[in-house]
């Protein structure tokens, strides 16, 4: 589903494609409308301590803003506030009456507040369904980290809704929202300095709507351009480029040489992009077959 600039009015019980993030409230229906919705819909596993830690932070300096997660798994949910509530209390050492011995623990602080704010949104089986709501339940994405969302950040990216995203990472899974990021023209939402960064950005723009509605904008844009499409979603350009290095690969091989690394040099008829006739005048398999049925 492509997304637009605009959100349809709200309908109740909600429905796929109405509300603002907002409206919706992550389906919290016992809670007052938040000034923002943060969110992140990739598997618990993604994300470890550190970037749960940098969750609270942001919660806290964003007044009235909300998490909303997936179930997934829905076994994990308690583990998760858990881990919050403890996370958000003030690391303490305590000495047991029997044994004497000291063992860490913790001073509850505002844990219960912060789980209050962090909703869970039901498994959604269709990904199409699930790509389509991210517009409607989700203003900024906090991305994952050390994994990123490789998936998900595609089904987020293309629902209108930008991603923060730590860059200090060291291997392909961390830097993937990176790439994307820059290919969009949203560098701005690269923490490459780590997790302060990561916690700052999301800050500044959880606090400055005009600032926030500037980036979706242009992100919205960026899923619209047609003709040509633009780079990041031009799937016939990015398709015409990798058959290319395959093509090199394979003559390397058939020559005999030595592997090697392999650059891509776009021609200049590639490098026009992708225009609409270009789409009609070669049609997919899927669309092919949906046209066959109709004329059935």
């Amino acid at each position: 589903k492509q997304p637009t600039h605009d959100y349809a009015p709200p309908e109740m019980p909600y429905r796929i494609g109405t509300g603002s993030p907002q409206q919706n409230r992550c389906l919290a229906d016992d809670i007052e409308e938040p000034s923002i919705v943060f969110c992140n819909f990739n598997k618990f596993l993604k994300n470890n301590p550190q970037t749960l830690n940098s969750w609270i932070r942001i919660l806290r300096e964003v007044p009235n803003s909300i998490l909303c997660l997936l179930e997934n798994p829905s076994q994990g949910v308690p583990y998760m506030q858990r881990y919050i509530h403890e996370a958000a209390g003030l690391p303490s050492v305590e000495t047991d009456s029997r044994s004497k011995k000291q063992y860490n623990t913790f001073k509850p602080q505002d844990g219960e507040d912060l789980i209050d704010r962090i909703h869970f949104l039901p498994w959604e089986r269709s990904p199409f369904d699930h790509q389509a709501r991210n517009q409607d339940f989700c203003n900024v994405m906090l991305d994952s980290f050390p994994y990123n969302g490789h998936t998900v950040a595609q089904d987020s990216l293309y629902g209108g809704v930008p991603i923060i995203t730590r860059s200090d990472g060291d291997d392909m899974s961390s830097r993937v929202t990176t790439s994307a990021n820059i290919v969009l023209g949203l560098e701005e939402l690269n923490a490459v300095d780590g997790p302060k960064q990561y916690e700052d950005i999301a800050i500044a723009l959880g606090n400055d709507k005009a600032k926030l509605g500037d980036v979706r904008k242009r992100l919205v844009d960026a899923a619209l351009q047609r003709n040509p499409m633009h780079p990041y979603w031009d799937a016939n350009r990015y398709a015409q480029n990798l058959l290319s290095g395959f093509t090199q690969a394979w003559e390397i091989f058939l020559a005999g040489d030595e592997a090697r690394h392999i650059t891509v040099v776009e021609t200049e008829e590639v490098a026009r992009g992708t225009y609409d006739q270009v789409l009609i005048d070669n049609p997919s398999d899927r669309v092919k077959e949906v046209q066959g049925s109709d004329e059935l």
